[in-house]
């Protein structure tokens, strides 16, 4: 492959975007789990593209900073101060490609569905013509407010109507321009210098490089699903991008190997990772960069944020874990909660209304009911009995409680940190414990029960006659 023959990409991403009705730059709404820029700016590189400028103008600093916080190298970014249109975005973006002599793909950033077979198409016929430019192609059975493709007698496309400038004749075309094309660098440099404004918008149109182009030789077109081409201009149609990423994300999880028991009612963001032979149950919802791995079980109605979890792990209906990790064949739930900084090592058990928050648990712990474990570094084959609380904050700083291998906590006991309570020890239940426990011992700390014989009756008089 020559140099003229390879890719880089445009990625048109400064409009405001006021149907969205929000602060934040259209193109940063999030498509499953994901900015919708950043499938525009994957799609290039995954279709081979060398180098992918983004054109930015509102917020910019804020879609800088989320292309820096995914894209390590190979996004550049290009500044259009002034929206005057595609055209003069396409123009702001040259300066990063000086010296550019091959194809260029210009894509758009709210624009999340377009997939990389697409662009890969686009550019192999934009090879095979010879020509200046190729483009995508749809058709639509209501064109309102697509540039419509106009031909000439003999098929070739000659021009590209906006829907405002269109005739009444040409308004009744079902072919429409979804804007995306593949370009001769060099002829593209000349095309935008001849662009003009005289339009109805009174903008610069980069669809007027298609009857440049046709003059120069053939404009070759690729017929593409409008489907997966649309833009998203308001909620509405964010949350239908949304639904179809989505469905796109479930599939390929399936072919590859994964059981999804209900995959209408089940949300996978699009940096999930899930190994073959996981099973995921309905209502499931998997965000952020969680990882499943083979053969896990996560159950009815969990939610995972950026969660890692082991093979052979089986999270029971109802857990909500955030920025945690669950160890092999651990256990957890139902309605168990592990908040941030939560380690669960191999083997281990955590159950119903348990919360756990910075605590590691070595492997074959458990802690299967009513307990909150916070700040906590528990080692191996530890009980921790059900009620028990570590108290770990002061009101002004949190502290560390420390439960040795082979521990034994009773249920409905208040462990006062910074406490350690050493390797065999026990605690008695109902015990509060405030201070370090040794190794082996017995910790008991209870009032002294008293019996009153008979007095329970007297006591069920005394009350009824108040």
């Amino acid at each position: 492959m020559t140099v003229r023959d390879e890719l880089v990409a445009i990625v048109l991403a400064a409009g405001q975007g006021t149907r969205m009705k929000s602060d934040r730059p259209k193109v940063l709404h999030e498509v499953a789990g994901r900015p919708m820029v950043a499938f525009a700016v994957e799609a290039a590189i995954r279709a081979g593209a060398k180098e992918v400028v983004v054109v930015v103008g509102h917020g910019r600093e804020d879609v800088e900073a989320a292309l820096g916080e995914r894209f390590s190298s190979g996004v550049r970014i290009a500044v259009q101060a002034e929206q005057r249109g595609t055209g003069h975005a396409v123009r702001c973006a040259m300066p990063a490609l000086e010296g550019w002599d091959g194809r260029v793909v210009i894509l758009y950033g709210d624009c999340p569905l377009v997939p990389a077979q697409a662009i890969e198409a686009l550019h192999a016929a934009s090879r095979l013509s010879g020509g200046p430019l190729a483009m995508l192609t749809a058709e639509l059975d209501d064109p309102t407010g697509y540039g419509r493709i106009l031909r000439d007698g003999g098929g070739r496309v000659v021009a590209i109507r906006e829907h405002r400038d269109c005739t009444g004749e040409e308004r009744r075309i079902r072919e429409v321009n979804p804007g995306i094309y593949a370009v001769d660098a060099a002829f593209l440099r000349g095309a935008l210098d001849r662009l003009g404004s005289d339009n109805a918008q009174g903008e610069l149109y980069l669809t007027d490089v298609v009857a440049m182009a046709a003059e120069e030789g053939a404009v070759a077109s690729v017929p593409w699903d409008m489907a997966v081409l649309r833009g998203v201009n308001d909620r509405w149609e964010l949350a239908e991008a949304d639904r179809g990423m989505r469905e796109r994300i479930l599939r390929a999880h399936a072919r590859e190997g994964v059981t999804l028991r209900a995959p209408w009612a089940t949300f996978i963001d699009a940096d999930v990772r899930i190994e073959p032979d996981a099973v995921i149950e309905p209502g499931v919802v998997l965000r952020g960069r969680s990882v499943i791995g083979a053969g896990a079980r996560v159950d009815v109605g969990c939610v995972l944020d950026n969660v890692t979890v082991a093979a052979g792990a089986w999270l029971k209906p109802y857990t909500v874990a955030t920025d945690s990790a669950v160890g092999e064949r651990a256990q957890t739930g139902p309605f168990s909660h592990l908040r941030p900084a939560t380690d669960l090592g191999p083997d281990t058990r955590v159950g119903n209304f348990v919360e756990t928050k910075k605590t590691r648990m070595g492997r074959g712990s458990k802690a299967n009911h009513l307990a909150y474990l916070g700040d906590g570094q528990i080692g191996e084959d530890v009980n921790v009995g059900a009620g028990t609380i570590f108290c770990n904050y002061d009101g002004y700083q949190k502290h560390t409680t420390v439960l040795e291998d082979g521990a034994f906590v009773g249920s409905d006991s208040q462990i006062v940190a910074p406490v350690t309570i050493g390797k065999g020890a026990y605690v008695g239940t109902g015990t509060t414990v405030t201070r370090d426990v040794p190794a082996d011992a017995l910790a008991i700390s209870r009032v002294k029960q008293v019996n009153k014989e008979g007095y329970a009756s007297r006591l069920r008089a005394r009350l009824k006659k108040k």
